[in-house]
């Protein structure tokens, strides 16, 4: 018995990711990642525990709304821009505060240079 793929199957195209998309990916993750190191090293016991889940929580939960590819709500790309810049700032501002501003300033400076290289590339 031959297995031939039905025209339907064949019709399917499959999103081709990219060098950039894959950097986005690293940089959502190396925000969400700040936040829960900024949770956990910020605040005494028990409280760095709930600000280290909460934090990323709240970051992950804006960009499914907002940003990500199927996002929930369609807002305007402005709109999504804005909420990147957020998210992105607030990882910017955990460095910072855990008393290391050069690191704050380079996630900041890649994580936004990453973000409008993809949003140039869905605009155009």
């Amino acid at each position: 018995m031959s297995h031939t793929a039905s025209p339907a199957a064949a019709d399917v195209r499959r999103p081709r990711i990219t060098v950039l998309d894959v950097l986005r990916l690293l940089t959502e993750l190396l925000a969400v990642g700040s936040l829960a190191a900024w949770g956990a090293l910020s605040w005494p016991l028990p409280w760095n525990i709930v600000v280290a889940i909460a934090a990323p929580a709240l970051a992950v939960v804006l960009w499914a709304l907002f940003v990500s590819p199927k996002a929930v709500f369609g807002v305007h790309p402005f709109a999504r821009a804005l909420v990147e810049l957020l998210v992105f700032l607030s990882a910017t501002v955990a460095w910072w505060s855990l008393g290391h501003p050069w690191i704050g300033l380079a996630v900041g400076a890649v994580c936004i240079l990453v973000g409008v290289l993809h949003g140039r590339r869905a605009v155009s």
